[in-house]
């Protein structure tokens, strides 16, 4: 039989197959370290709207990592949404149409931003492709030393590593502060999806009317150069997670109910594992018909047809509860658990 226990193991970040130095830091976490950056020196003043379009000029990007850049500030609460396009730097309400320029993050014009060596961010695909794959295996304690040993990085970045996991919801603080691994098993995928199905529905049900139709239109615009196959294909997940959490975050948000939201959060892990187990099958094509059950509702939410795109989104995240068990169940029949470093 083939040995297929090195579709587990971890590889550092940095290092092609023959050990030789690259950069594989995702576009979108350089972008959200130099905008985090604009923000706290004050480069980038209180109540600046912050648009996708004239960032991604700036960073000579797409506008696919710019929206998520957009999204991590906006979770951490560097930025806020407000009624018009785009986001305020700050949690005020009263937006400055100022213009952003390189200036203000301290880089010329046209230039992307320089990786970042140290932040948490550029290691964190690694570290959460492969607490995913394990969790399908059962619990598992995570070695905060060891963690910081493997990646050659301090304490406080292993730290930062475990807390974006746990706020994901893959990882737990438990007994003796030790950290743990959630487990991901069939039970769980279905009580998280039996909790989307519930929520989902009617938070979006609470949003159409509200969505700015610019916003809406660029989700559509999006969903249809996917489905055209115009994605930049090394963006890979990063293209993939845009796609997911445009719906069922972006337009969610625009409910009103903050308590929605937030009870959504726990569910978030199912929409990263997802991607991750459909990686490691080396399933094709990488973008499933997602995007069309997607495009579907996105034109509903269009037409203001709030009962029809309801069903169509709970019909969606049926459809994607059975593929996850099956993708968990092909995983789970492949591949088995090799030693690692710093889980125990």
């Amino acid at each position: 039989m083939a040995d297929r226990r090195g579709d587990l193991k971890v590889t550092r970040r940095g290092q092609d197959k023959r050990g030789a130095g690259v950069d594989r830091t995702p576009a979108y976490a350089s972008i959200t370290e130099r905008l985090r950056r604009g923000i706290e020196s004050g480069g980038l003043p209180e109540g600046a709207v912050l648009l996708e379009g004239p960032l991604a000029s700036i960073f000579g990007s797409s506008r696919s990592p710019v929206k998520q850049a957009l999204q991590l500030l906006e979770e951490e609460g560097l930025l806020s949404r407000f009624d018009g396009r785009g986001l305020l730097v700050g949690t005020g309400d009263v937006p400055k149409r100022i213009k952003i320029s390189a200036d203000m993050l301290d880089m010329e014009a046209g230039a992307a931003p320089p990786p970042k060596h140290f932040a948490w961010q550029s290691l964190y695909y690694d570290f959460e492709r492969e607490v995913i794959l394990r969790s399908v295996f059962g619990r598992f304690r995570v070695n905060e030393l060891a963690l910081a040993r493997h990646f050659d990085v301090g304490r406080t970045v292993a730290r930062d590593l475990l807390i974006h996991a746990q706020q994901v919801g893959i990882v737990a603080k438990g007994e003796k502060s030790h950290w743990w691994i959630i487990p991901l098993d069939e039970a769980r995928f279905h009580d998280l999806y039996e909790l989307r199905m519930l929520l989902e529905p009617a938070a979006l049900g609470a949003a159409i009317g509200k969505i700015p139709p610019d916003v809406l239109a660029a989700m559509i615009a999006h969903l249809e150069a996917g489905l055209r196959g115009e994605v930049d294909g090394d963006a890979g997940s990063a293209e993939l997670d845009v796609l997911e959490e445009e719906l069922h975050i972006g337009c969610l948000a625009y409910g009103g109910n903050p308590e929605i939201v937030e009870a959504l959060k726990r569910t978030r892990c199912i929409l990263v594992s997802g991607k991750h187990l459909q990686v490691a099958l080396q399933r094709e094509p990488f973008f499933d018909s997602f995007m069309e059950e997607h495009l579907e509702i996105m034109r509903a939410i269009g037409r203001q047809d709030v009962a029809t795109a309801k069903h169509l989104l709970w019909q969606h995240l049926l459809a994607s509860s059975e593929k996850a068990a099956e993708r968990l169940a092909a995983f789970r029949s492949s591949h088995a658990v090799t030693p690692s470093t710093y889980f125990v």
